[in-house]
């Protein structure tokens, strides 16, 4: 079940934008972005690791406001404006996921690799910071943390 899923025409560089609690495909992710004129295509796939600040994590759960959405769509369509972006997708979990699982997908693709680089960059440290979803850290030593966005 897809919390939100998008995607748009190809004249949209937009082409998938997703908030779902099911397994991501990277396959799904890089087809969205295969562009004709593309020479560069990046792509970065966060996953759970099984330490954080020292501690042991044993899973996470990530849960997204009602306005994640739209502001997905508002960070894709400002690295659509400051790069030149020929496709951009992006997709995150939500739900209770386990070590090694993936969490979220960006990619870019652009006429040169540069471009791409910089642009995935941009795409995933806003998405990061600026899109209302929180992980809930389960720790080896039974406590647990609460972190805003992903």
């Amino acid at each position: 079940m897809d919390a939100m899923s998008s995607i748009t025409t190809a004249d949209d560089p937009i082409r998938l934008l997703a908030l779902r609690d099911t397994a991501l495909s990277l396959e799904e992710v890089y087809a969205a972005v295969q562009h004709d004129a593309a020479g560069g295509t990046d792509v970065f796939i966060g996953t759970v690791r099984d330490h954080d600040g020292g501690k042991g994590v044993t899973a996470l759960e990530y849960s997204a406001h009602p306005t994640a959405e739209a502001e997905l769509r508002r960070v894709a369509e400002k690295v659509c404006a400051d790069y030149p972006v020929l496709a951009l997708a992006a997709v995150h979990r939500v739900g209770l996921l386990e070590i090694n699982d993936v969490a979220v997908i960006v990619a870019v693709s652009c006429a040169h690799r540069g471009e791409a680089f910089e642009a995935c960059r941009r795409l995933i440290d806003t998405l990061k910071h600026e899109v209302p979803v929180w992980k809930h850290q389960r720790f080896a030593d039974g406590t647990d943390e609460w972190v805003a966005a992903c």
